[in-house]
């Protein structure tokens, strides 16, 4: 064999090796692909519930929720019982939240409290309605019930409400088409009188998260339910959150003047600009427009589709020297909570060396006047679009937000804007991605894989690289649906890090862009890292390693990475619902991330035993009249394995001998990974990495810390701006990291690039091909020498046989 051979014989082997097909990312569907509502998961687990989803006593009437005595007080007691997935516990908590944020009610761990409400995994999704006055009240939140909609569903039906279709007045809204409904489920379109059922005076809610779906216990495939308007047909069943109407009923219901975690918001329609004021410690002002011949052009509010209105504030920098400077304060608020996210839209039109500043204005006995603290610096090249920020304070004192716009030394044409401000005491996101042109993949992708697009990459506090995927035109088995699916890929700490993945929960929001915070509708869904999990009916572990159960794929600039299997729905909004809300506006939707650490979540709490025995269903069915009563029987706690916490201190009593659960304060770290041309910096003073207190009324249950575990790190050993954090008792580093660039090694002391990752990519593929080629070389010599060694063998052999026939 020459070498001419040699060479054909290595560009085959090539050409097969690098015409391998790239494995297709698995996805799986948390829901089974199929969107199925609260009636139909009840229905199809063979529960006969009252109007689907209620569960009556036996001696409840319909009136009997009207009284006080029904009641529950404005902080309402709660056990999260052993039972619950993870992921459910974490969107329950998330529900209180979106209560918190918009009503007076809240919810506390329970403490010996004479009522209750225990959230459990039962069969199905369903709840009383009302305070029963019995001790422990069940609330069952089962498998595929874990949606934020959901909850609050069950939750409004315990605090006291029906669903909104058997209204007196509902005929004038809906038609019940009687012949659709299945046999022996008539029952559930009941309608009731104005003294069995109580409307608050609120006029009939076609988007109430209390109404049944248009498809609600048919027998075939049309509607039982046919809106006399036909434009709601689409909007009946809404799973996203409280409408409008639902929080009026619950206001009226429960006397609430304000909510608990709003603090203020201002779209600056009106003159008087939200009580904002001009400050005298600058040089100019901000100006209240409607919009700016350099940008923008109109208001983020109403995006100019409303006559005489749409306003906005504006730092003309083009009309001032370099320096010049505009304040803009708030007025003053008094915070509850200790930590509080800033929410705005902000439009650049000026130029790139143009800043604002964000700070707090900081009030106390010692410093009435206020003392300043910066938060924020934002900066960056002009845009032609409004960008949304968020920006995290941790303010204890009564404050003031201070907006400080500065003019750069560059040549500027318009200035600065802000428009549709909210302030509440919540978490922010930990990142944004904002899909600018997605009118146009919406009205140009195809359905499937094709139109599928991936997110940026994003890290969470912890350490760990992620990335979402989203099916603009659905899936091809689902169509005209958005389909979305979390997938973790490899990252710079990936050695660093405890796989597989464990207990982290992921929540993607699709934001609707309404300009108050407390009447927005947006569409989430949550994943939970279950690290037992497994990939099918293989032994791979779901959330091990992307670069050990993942396949190769590519950044727009061409750095290779792993991406692991997706998890999420193919049914996380349909195109109806996507276009009766503000989620998209300037042609662009923003998805709001958050990877958090929900390990605490995952041990026990202590068992409650229930101060009256109640009647539980399981797969049996429970019917309205049914008086019989049997003793609940909790399941014990599933056995997992623990993750890696730090517990903070509190035992709550317990009546059988349960572990109980921890609580870990998170570190929340600002995020380094943006999707906008706007760069946001921290002021150098300031931490990179905030520990932010998590309130009591998240707190569920926990348990005394080891004397000899440490709760944080005595010092910070990392560098470059790491964070410290406690791992198995043990000082670990989790670094930062940016669009381009990362810090890794065990004290983030090596820094790395995506240039350099190509590099390396190409190194790679260099070494390969030599290796392959010197391997080849060597078989092909090897086997030459082989068969020249055989063939002299042969000749010699039969040279001897030759001799041996020639003797005889």
């Amino acid at each position: 064999m020459d070498w001419l051979s040699v060479l054909v014989l290595l560009s085959c082997l090539l050409q097969v090796v690098w015409n391998q097909p790239a494995l297709e990312t698995t996805e799986v569907d948390v829901d089974g692909g199929i969107d199925q509502d609260i009636f139909d998961i009840n229905a199809a687990l063979g529960l006969d519930l009252f109007e689907g989803d209620i569960k009556l006593d036996g001696m409840q009437e319909r009136n009997s929720i009207i009284g006080d005595e029904y009641r529950w007080p404005h902080v309402v007691p709660y056990v999260l019982d052993d039972s619950l997935d993870v992921n459910a516990k974490g969107v329950i908590l998330k529900a209180f939240e979106q209560y918190r944020l918009k009503t007076c009610i809240d919810f506390k761990p329970w403490e010996g409290e004479e009522n209750y409400i225990s959230v459990f995994k039962g069969s199905g999704c369903w709840s009383s309605v009302g305070n029963r006055q019995q001790g422990l009240q069940q609330l069952s939140i089962g498998a595929n019930c874990d949606r934020i909609a959901t909850v609050e569903h069950e939750f409004l039906h315990a605090l006291g409400f029906w669903h909104e279709q058997s209204r007196s007045d509902r005929d004038d809204y809906v038609s019940i088409i009687w012949d659709r409904i299945q046999t022996g489920r008539e029952h559930n379109f009941n309608k009731y009188d104005d003294k069995t059922s109580d409307s608050l005076n609120v006029p009939y809610d076609y988007t109430s998260v209390m109404h049944y779906s248009k498809t609600a216990f048919r027998n075939g495939t049309e509607p039982t339910i046919v809106t006399n308007i036909p434009y709601f047909m689409d909007v009946i069943g809404q799973r996203m959150d409280f409408s409008d109407y639902d929080l009026q009923k619950l206001y009226r219901l429960y006397n609430c003047s304000s909510s608990l975690s709003f603090m203020d918001t201002c779209s600056f329609e009106l003159e008087n600009i939200c009580g904002m004021i001009q400050s005298s410690d600058d040089n100019s002002d901000w100006q209240h427009l409607s919009h700016v011949p350099a940008g923008p052009s109109t208001d983020h509010t109403n995006m100019g589709e409303c006559e005489d209105s749409g306003y906005f504030m504006h730092f003309n920098t083009s009309a001032v020297a370099g320096g010049s400077t505009a304040i803009l304060e708030s007025r003053i608020l008094y915070p509850k909570r200790g930590f509080q996210c800033l929410q705005f839209y902000f439009y650049n039109s000026g130029s790139e060396s143009d800043q604002l500043y964000v700070w707090v204005r900081e009030y106390s006995d010692a410093h009435p006047n206020g003392t300043l603290r910066l938060i924020e610096e934002i900066k960056g090249s002009s845009v032609n679009y409004w960008q949304l920020h968020h920006v995290s304070l941790n303010v204890t004192s009564k404050f003031r937000v201070v907006f400080q716009g500065v003019r750069g030394t560059g040549l500027s044409n318009g200035g600065l804007s802000i428009d549709d401000i909210n302030l509440s005491e919540t978490q922010c996101p930990h990142h944004v991605w904002h899909i600018r042109n997605f009118t146009d993949l919406l009205n140009t992708s195809p359905a499937g894989t094709a139109g599928r697009i991936y997110s940026p990459p994003f890290y969470s506090s912890t350490g760990y690289a992620f990335q979402v995927g989203l099916y603009v035109n659905g899936t091809t088995d689902n169509p005209f649906n958005l389909a979305i699916y979390l997938h973790l890929i490899s990252g710079a700490n990936d050695d660093q890090l405890q796989w597989p993945c464990a207990w982290q929960q992921v929540t993607m929001i699709l934001l609707d862009q309404h300009p108050d915070i407390r009447q927005r509708m947006s569409n989430q869904r949550s994943v939970t890292t279950d690290p037992l999990e497994l990939s099918g009916s293989s032994s791979n572990y779901f959330w091990d390693r992307p670069d050990k159960v993942g396949s190769a794929a590519s950044f727009p600039n061409g750095t290779m990475f792993m991406r692991g299997p997706g998890r999420g729905t193919n049914a996380f909004l349909t195109h109806q619902r996507l276009r009766s809300r503000d989620f998209i506006k300037e042609g662009g939707v923003y998805i709001l991330l958050t990877m958090e650490d929900v390990s605490h979540l995952v041990s026990a709490q202590p068992s409650v035993s229930p101060t009256v025995v109640t009647n539980t269903p399981a797969v049996s069915t429970v019917r309205p009249t049914s008086t019989a009563t049997t003793t609940t029987t909790r399941p014990s706690a599933t056995t997992r394995p623990s993750a890696t916490t730090t517990p903070t201190t509190t035992i709550r009593p317990s009546v059988t001998t349960r572990p109980s659960a921890t609580t870990t304060p998170t570190t929340t770290i600002r995020p380094s990974v943006t999707t906008t041309p706007t760069t946001t910096t921290r002021p150098t003073e300031r931490p990179t990495s905030t520990k932010t207190p998590i309130p009591t009324s998240l707190v569920s249950v926990t348990e005394e810390p080891e004397t000899d575990t440490p709760e944080s790190c005595t010092e910070n050993p990392c560098e470059n701006d790491g964070v410290c954090i406690i791992v198995d008792r043990k000082a670990v580093c989790r670094c930062p990291s940016g669009n381009n660039w990362w810090y890794m090694g065990e004290k983030c002391e090596r820094k790395g690039t995506t240039q350099e990752n190509t590099i390396i990519a190409v190194s790679s593929t260099i070494t390969v091909f030599v290796v392959m080629l010197i391997i080849t070389i060597t078989t092909v010599v090897c086997l030459k020498k082989k068969y020249s060694k055989g063939e002299g063998k042969e000749k010699v052999e039969s040279l001897t046989l030759e001799e041996n026939k020639t003797s005889f």
